[in-house]
């Protein structure tokens, strides 16, 4: 393929897919684009699905045929052909061509993979257990959220923390279940953690650490309670299982991609094979991707973050358009989410830490500001309320992954999976 020329198929009409595309033509290419998505929308924002979704008011609800203002702004000049509602099931690195579940087959010259993740659990909507990872699961969702209703959510991580504050200011009994003894603890670390529990239980959270929901429990064919692993009943009208998310891999079985935990890449993006070949033509971004980072030792993770997938677009859109001359990827994760008024904002990679430095511990004010070190060297950073302080741990952690002596400082840490 000709740098500039040829045809590209990008798999994912997320964001990781549009940063990708917009890249692809700021970068110079003028030949054919395909954008492949599963779902039937324009790519759009997830983090408001979690937060404005589910807490604004009804009154503002958009007019009927109108959708929600979290779609992401398509750039003029971007002439991409959409192929939307339409998932693709197969991927042939031999033949250079993707299968769509209509049959129809897309050749390609060079294919970006960057079909995110799947939320874990088994989903019942009709009878009242829910999952959260699409805009179609949140307007479902937000229709379930009535005053006075029972909820229960299993998994008191990113995305089911702001599921149950949610919840709480729309006026429903919350019962808020997690494994661990504190939300968050190997994410964020246990003072963090402490704090976050603290904060759920004085909005009014029931929050039931150490425990699992183990049954859910029907009566006339809804909901009407869940059984917890220690035993005990709580009684409920709906239930979200905010377990995590797995990436969205399984079209890609027999391609002869290394998929075990995501796509396996190395520092450019590109898709491995098993024996650490490169796979040509193929590389992936955003959730789906699973990328050795520096600040991890040079260990493969996967960052299911906005800014992670924003960045890996367009750098993944870099090595397609630059074979020869591909960079490594070095940016810097983070993410963000908001709980009962509390702003929680976080750079680098807190779980891979063996040290956690408070520096401020303010709960009544609601503010925090926590380091994360590993063999003595910075890896992360947390605050809540002190949104201006995460600056300059967010310049050195950028130095850091720019600098190849640290990855092996650190030496090779263990595998990590950080998730928003």
């Amino acid at each position: 393929m000709n740098a500039t020329t040829g045809r590209l198929v990008i798999v994912g009409a997320s964001l990781a897919g549009l940063r990708a595309a917009e890249a692809l033509r700021a970068g110079g290419f003028t030949g054919d684009l395909t954008i492949v998505g599963d779902e039937p929308h324009l790519p759009y924002d997830r983090p408001p699905l979690s937060k404005r979704i589910l807490t604004a008011d009804p009154a503002h609800d958009p007019a009927p045929g109108l959708t929600w203002d979290n779609d992401l702004p398509l750039p003029d000049g971007l002439d991409a052909r959409w192929e939307l509602g339409r998932p693709a099931v197969r991927l042939d690195p031999r033949e250079r061509t993707v299968t769509l579940a209509d049959g129809t087959r897309l050749a390609y010259d060079g294919v970006l993979v960057a079909t995110g993740a799947t939320a874990r659990g088994r989903p019942d909507p009709d009878r009242g257990v829910l999952t959260l990872r699409t805009r179609d699961d949140a307007l479902r969702l937000r229709a379930e959220l009535r005053p006075g209703r029972r909820l229960v959510v299993a998994g008191a991580g990113f995305l089911g923390g702001e599921i149950a504050a949610a919840a709480r200011t729309r006026g429903l009994a919350v019962t808020l279940v997690e494994a661990a003894s504190l939300p968050l603890e190997r994410a964020i670390g246990s003072v963090p953690g402490a704090f976050v529990a603290e904060l759920h239980r004085r909005a009014g959270i029931d929050l039931r650490t150490g425990t699992t929901v183990t049954d859910f429990l029907f009566t006339r064919s809804r909901l009407s309670g869940v059984r917890l692993s220690d035993g005990t009943e709580t009684p409920a009208d709906m239930a979200v299982q905010a377990l995590g998310a797995v990436p969205a891999t399984g079209w890609l079985a027999g391609s002869g991609i290394d998929i075990g935990d995501g796509v396996r890449c190395d520092v450019h993006l590109r898709a491995l094979a098993p024996d650490g070949t490169v796979v040509p033509g193929v590389v992936a971004a955003g959730d789906v991707a699973r990328v050795p980072h520096r600040l991890a030792g040079g260990t493969s993770i996967v960052l299911g973050h906005w800014t992670n997938a924003a960045e890996q677009g367009a750098a993944a859109a870099h090595t397609l358009l630059n074979p020869d001359e591909p960079r490594p990827f070095t940016g810097v994760p983070g993410f963000w989410f908001d709980l009962h008024g509390a702003r929680i904002r976080s750079a680098g990679l807190p779980a891979l830490a063996d040290e956690v430095r408070v520096h401020e511990h303010d709960l009544p004010g609601r503010h925090l500001e926590v380091s994360y070190h590993r063999d003595g060297r910075l890896v992360g950073a947390l605050t809540v309320g002190r949104t201006g302080r995460l600056v300059p741990y967010r310049r050195r952690l950028e130095a850091a992954s720019l600098d190849p002596a640290s990855s092996a400082a650190h030496g090779r840490a263990h595998p990590a999976r950080v998730r928003s």
